[in-house]
């Protein structure tokens, strides 16, 4: 008898591919949501430049700045609304939405 046609094989080798899938989509769920953890807003900033949204920024001044991430420095964020480029700095803003 041929070992790798017993018929417990197959049964045996879709309880192992199911565990294994459970495991796989636990790890990955586990290393999104500590990534999540980790990012930072100009880790958020930087999302938003490559998706090319608008963005909202409230300033620890209650100024509110809002256009088109433009680019990420080290230590600030350029917004352009209406061909104009806002430079504002990351120590500054104290809430951000995307839309």
């Amino acid at each position: 008898m041929d070992p790798f046609s017993h018929p417990d094989l197959e049964r045996l080798g879709r309880a192992m591919r199911g565990r294994l899938d459970e495991t796989l989509d636990a790890e990955q769920s586990a290393a999104r949501s500590a990534a999540l953890r980790r990012r930072t807003l100009r880790d958020r900033l930087i999302e938003s430049e490559d998706r090319a949204e608008e963005v909202v920024l409230n300033g620890i001044d209650g100024h509110v700045y809002r256009g088109n991430v433009f680019a990420v420095g080290t230590d600030h964020v350029v917004l352009t609304e209406s061909g104009r480029d806002r430079f504002v700095a990351l120590a500054h803003i104290m809430s951000m939405e995307a839309r």
